[in-house]
């Protein structure tokens, strides 16, 4: 993760691959709508790819941005180009397997952007974010080649769990856990990898061991994580930690409905599932890190303002009233869940965006 806060240079050429990873949100978002049922513009498409766009076409293009940036090798820049560029080519009415292809080829780029990191720093952290990276190929393959969303998103959950877990690893030196901390850490990772692998040729099984290793991870987090010491601080380094812990919750919950639900392919717990962790968790490490990971990657300083716990509040309250909504077959929640948690996104975009085009002033910087 970079650290730099504060940087004074726009980087504009950066701008457009941005642009793309929120033009995939943006699209993510309305089909997501427009599968509840909710009283928004029909797009089929849209609601078809709604799980590509977010994790592919978002995720997967900020993230290999933000890996572009940081290895500063020209030819890096591809990933983000190609998820962008396959998350559009789904919507825009080319066959799904153009779409999946470009988003596949994206993948294996991102492989290959680890497989250099990884040569640079040989350390567990970067090997961890690697095999995460590989579970997204492995998920893109899969679909590319047939194998129904249900399926496949086990390995996209996987990408973006050992993504944020591994970053998390990096930062858990500074606490300098035992060997058998990261014994521990090694072991988790491989139980939930195990039951994702399985998911393919024993669903319910594999989905349970899943469910299981994304529990022990979520424990192992919240013992190793700086977080916990970093909550008593102040300003963006509190909120951050607030981020991340109230995330490992949700990233708990999903574990917790795999485990004693097993594998479903589809209805109110499957929903449940996926939104635990796409949203409650994933977007939880992204309201934390947006503040830090912007700057670097566009030269803009984001500054903290206590506003942000707004946007962060009601994702995590929105998301409630979703998984209660999906667990007790109450539609009307899980619509209104899903419809603020869209509120919540287009708050943290609009705040974000206001932090950034007006610096507070030093008293209402909120720390």
């Amino acid at each position: 993760m970079h650290r730099d806060v504060h940087p004074r240079t726009l980087h504009i050429g950066r701008i457009p691959f941005l642009a793309l990873g929120m033009l995939s949100l943006a699209l993510a978002v309305w089909g997501g709508l427009v599968r509840l049922g909710l009283d928004v513009p029909a797009a089929p498409r849209l609601a078809l790819f709604h799980g590509p766009l977010m994790i592919s076409g978002f995720l997967g293009t900020v993230i290999g941005l933000e890996r572009a940036v940081a290895l500063k090798r020209a030819w890096t820049y591809a990933v983000p180009v190609l998820s962008g560029l396959g998350a559009l080519a789904l919507v825009a009415g080319l066959p799904e397997k153009a779409g999946a292809a470009l988003i596949v080829l994206a993948s294996a780029g991102l492989v290959a952007v680890f497989a250099v990191i990884v040569r640079i720093q040989p350390a567990l952290h970067s090997v961890i974010m690697g095999v995460g990276a590989g579970c997204w190929l492995v998920g893109n393959l899969l679909w590319l080649f047939g194998q129904p969303v249900h399926f496949v998103v086990h390995w996209w959950g996987a990408y973006l769990v050992l993504t944020i877990a591994g970053e998390r690893l990096e930062l858990s030196r500074l606490l300098e856990p035992p060997p058998s901390a990261k014994a521990a850490f090694q072991a988790f990772v491989g139980i939930y990898l195990a039951g994702v692998a399985l998911t393919g040729a024993f669903p319910d099984a594999g989905a349970r061991i899943a469910g299981a290793g994304m529990l022990l991870v979520m424990f192992w987090l919240f013992v190793n994580d700086i977080a916990r010491r970093t909550i008593r601080n102040t300003g963006l380094t509190r909120f951050t930690a607030v981020c991340l812990l109230s995330g490992y919750v949700w990233l708990g919950v999903s574990g917790f409905l795999l485990l004693a639900g097993g594998h479903v392919p589809a209805g109110p717990v499957y929903d449940a599932v996926l939104h635990a962790l796409f949203l409650g968790f994933v977007f939880a490490m992204i309201f934390g890190h947006a503040p830090i990971i912007f700057p670097a990657v566009l030269g803009l300083p984001v500054f903290f303002r206590s506003v942000f716990y707004v946007h962060l509040a009601v994702l995590h309250g929105s998301l409630v009233l979703r998984v209660a909504g999906d667990l007790s077959s109450w539609s009307e929640g899980r619509a209104w869940g899903g419809a603020l948690n869209g509120l919540a996104i287009l708050l943290f975009i609009a705040s974000t965006v206001y932090s950034i085009l007006r610096p507070p002033s030093p008293l209402s910087a909120g720390g």
